[in-house]
């Protein structure tokens, strides 16, 4: 039975040298809490997208504040543009706010997430 365990363990290192598990392709998503976001920089609440526009590097979205039945009130207009590398800006009525990497870990409301890309499966780090 120990040299069962023995050959079983054999192969297991073998396995990990001839394909570690770092080798394989992973993609890294990150995940902005676009609303919650818009309200530490530019203040107040009720951010809300209105349209989005995906390109090939990266994706805008446009957003208001505040709702638009009211005529007394002027909304805020931002543009948010999250791009594919983890770099983001972000424009309020025509001033830049942020302009920056979201992935650095400073950012409360942009988290990490890593998936395996061949199966789709997330991966979970210690």
């Amino acid at each position: 039975m120990t040299d069962t365990n023995q050959q079983n363990t054999i192969e297991l290192l073998q396995a990990e040298l001839n394909h570690p598990a770092w080798d394989e392709p992973i993609v890294c998503r990150v995940e902005v809490d676009l609303p919650t976001w818009l309200s530490q920089l530019a203040g107040g609440r009720d951010w809300e997208v209105y349209s989005e526009e995906e390109e090939e590097n990266c994706i805008s979205f446009a957003m208001r504040q505040g709702s638009t039945r009211d005529t007394k009130h002027v909304p805020k207009l931002a543009e948010v543009t999250l791009y594919h590398n983890g770099y983001a800006i972000v424009d309020v009525d025509g001033k830049s706010l942020f302009d920056g990497s979201l992935t650095s870990g400073v950012n409360e409301c942009a988290h990490l997430s890593y998936y395996h890309a061949d199966s789709g499966e997330k991966i979970t780090l210690n």
